[in-house]
């Protein structure tokens, strides 16, 4: 099975492709959020990152390239060590985890994961665009568009015309069923794309494979308004 937008192999059980989030068929917009333990928190979340952060150790690369990277095999070095890792690391080891087990269609792994990364965030002291982002990704495939809609209007507050903001909107809007908004979210993100990908901002190159894949979505999706 390949995404319709990007052509992206899927898993059978993919719900949203993990290149470019596009929804796969008629992704339902209640996802694996509903229902789950949200009670973990505090020092007992604290020691259960720990393990789980340390099981990721032996994980290549900084954590922040794009989630098809992250099918390489695991490099056979010791874990690193633990208390030379950020929180900031952290959460972003669980969200490229999270990713990676949703690529593979591994959904009950990936539900295991999923609120651990959102805490992980959560337990940050600030959030930058690039964190903010991973939230909302997080949200997108946990079904949760109001998440996602809330971070990307904070990343609009912060910066008007990041592209980011523009992303969130139309996969959350997609999710539900507002074709007419997601339409302009993505005309939004054509208009602010070259002067935004001029300034070269770090989370852009981060996520290149994502906004190139939701360019040509975009550009799809600005061919279908005009021919109507």
């Amino acid at each position: 099975m390949t995404c319709h937008a990007c052509g992206a192999p899927l898993a059978a059980t993919a719900k949203f492709c993990h290149k470019c989030g596009a929804p796969v068929g008629s992704a339902p917009a209640a996802g694996w959020r509903v229902g789950l333990p949200w009670g973990v928190a505090g020092a007992a979340l604290g020691t259960l990152l720990t393990v789980v952060v340390l099981r990721l150790g032996s994980s290549a690369g900084d954590g922040r390239r794009e989630t098809s990277d992250e099918t390489a095999p695991a490099s056979r070095l010791p874990p690193p060590d633990i208390s030379q890792m950020s929180p900031e690391e952290r959460a972003t080891r669980l969200y490229n985890r999270v990713m990676t087990l949703h690529s593979q269609g591994k959904a009950d792994s990936a539900e295991f994961f999923l609120p651990m990364a959102l805490q992980a965030y959560a337990m940050l002291p600030a959030l930058d665009i690039d964190g903010r982002y991973h939230i909302g990704v997080l949200d997108l495939t946990g079904g949760d568009s109001a998440g996602a809609l809330a971070q990307a209007d904070s990343i609009h507050r912060a910066i008007p015309t990041h592209l980011f903001a523009s992303m969130l909107r139309a996969r959350a809007l997609e999710l539900r069923h507002d074709a007419a908004g997601a339409g302009r979210a993505y005309a939004e993100f054509l208009r602010n794309e070259a002067a935004e990908r001029a300034r070269r901002r770090p989370e852009y190159a981060d996520h290149k494979d994502n906004l190139d894949a939701f360019h040509t979505q975009a550009t799809q999706a600005a061919g279908r308004t005009r021919a109507r």
